[in-house]
């Protein structure tokens, strides 16, 4: 039999702040019993604000997370909460799977109009999900001299679009590509879970169906985005992490491209194999919903980041989402070198090359940071921390001016 889950139940009454935005270090979350939760946010860049019910749940994505809450959550009326620990989730799933996959297909949901807001605010291009997606990714790639990724591109162009309009450009060019094209796997070996990929091998194209989630069993992939003539890099992801979930939980095209950043092996799960294993092994789910967590909680820190004002301080700010990404200790005088260099940094907060020059001359005055081609090192994090929050009360008193403004007028 399994194992008895004891949970809590907490009351509220009407008006009361039961998670506040941030707040460090959740440790639970909460499905609602009876009543109802007004969830709301600081920075309000997509239609979020809702009123959730019973059986809805909040707070998972901090808790997963374990990073500082997203939201506050505020009972509507008088309301009963099931409060879940962190620690009491993995026997939720054995003895109530259901509840976990509801909690996975709403993150998918989540992380695809999340995801299409960040591209409209940080390129300024809402990309739609077209399957002529797929051949602009090879024409990306083939400017840029990649000619193994733009082959990939073009030949799953012509398989998922065999009637569309640049077929015949996408079958000239491959055929001129083809000597060139050295780390190209065009189909996936159905034979067995594993799979390896070489090195700036792609995986899959922005665009094309998908049909698998993939767990990194060796080795690193980057997730990248290709709009406005540039390629935005969204994540590198290592060994343990998974990636390609919202594709197959939502039969949906794939948002991004996933491209081998070293020689990497793979777990491949497909629609078939998924649910067989969320049941033979509910810790898939687990660390499915902390991966989804993870990256909703970046997101919305993303989004956030774009209303800042100055250029400058989207910057700082970014540079501080990374460290507490990572977990940084903020509060102690030490060095940290993270894992990119400017032109990616330019890339997260969505400015332009020739932006770049004059705003890292800025960063760089003090002394305090160092910028290489491939390298961003600072010398002490406190100078990070303490940058962002000066830009950030700098936007809350120029929004307050601007309010201010409104109700004279």
């Amino acid at each position: 039999m399994p194992e008895q889950l004891q949970l809590s139940f907490i009351s509220f009454k009407q008006g009361s702040y039961i998670i506040i935005e941030g707040k460090r270090r959740a440790d639970r979350f909460f499905i609602i019993k009876q009543g109802q939760v007004l969830l709301s946010k600081e920075v309000n860049i997509v239609e979020e604000d809702k009123l959730l019910k019973e059986g809805d749940f909040f707070g998972v994505v901090s808790t997963m997370s374990s990073h500082s809450h997203i939201e506050t959550a505020r009972a509507a009326g008088d309301v009963v909460l099931i409060s879940v620990m962190k620690e009491q989730y993995d026997q939720l799933i054995k003895n109530n799977s259901p509840i976990a996959m509801k909690i996975i297909l709403e993150f998918s949901k989540r992380m695809r109009y999340l995801d299409e807001a960040l591209t409209k605010f940080t390129l300024k291009n809402n990309i739609e999900d077209r399957a002529s997606q797929i051949y602009d990714v090879g024409e990306y790639y083939i400017r840029q001299g990649q000619y193994s990724l733009a082959f990939y591109a073009y030949y799953r162009y012509m398989k998922h679009n065999p009637q569309g309009t640049n077929v015949a450009s996408a079958r000239e060019k491959m055929l001129k590509l083809a000597p060139h094209a050295k780390n190209v796997k065009l189909e996936r070996d159905s034979s067995g879970f594993n799979q390896t990929f070489s090195k700036n091998t792609m995986i899959f194209a922005e665009g094309e169906p998908g049909q698998e989630l993939f767990i990194i069993q060796s080795g690193s992939v980057k997730i990248v985005k290709i709009a406005n003539n540039q390629e935005v890099l969204l994540a590198v992801l290592k060994t343990g992490d998974i990636f390609g979930e919202m594709a197959l939980l939502e039969s949906r095209p794939r948002a991004a491209c996933a491209i081998a950043f070293e020689d990497t092996t793979l777990m491949v799960v497909n629609r078939q194999n998924f649910e067989t294993m969320v049941l033979a092994q509910p810790q898939l789910v687990a660390r499915l919903t902390t991966l989804l967590s993870e990256r909703i909680w970046f997101i919305y820190k993303q989004l956030a980041n774009t209303k800042i004002i100055d250029p400058l301080g989207r910057l700082y700010n970014m540079l501080l989402i990374q460290m507490e990404k990572e977990r940084i200790p903020l509060n102690e005088h030490r060095a940290y070198s993270f894992s990119f260099g400017p032109r990616e940094l330019l890339n997260m907060v969505g400015l332009t090359k020739t932006e770049g020059p004059a705003l890292f001359k800025k960063m760089t005055q003090n002394g305090r940071i160092q910028i290489s081609d491939f390298n961003m090192n600072v010398s002490d994090v406190i100078e990070i921390v303490k940058q962002a929050e000066f830009y950030h009360k700098m936007d809350k008193i120029e929004q307050a001016r601007r309010e201010t403004g409104r109700v004279h007028l």
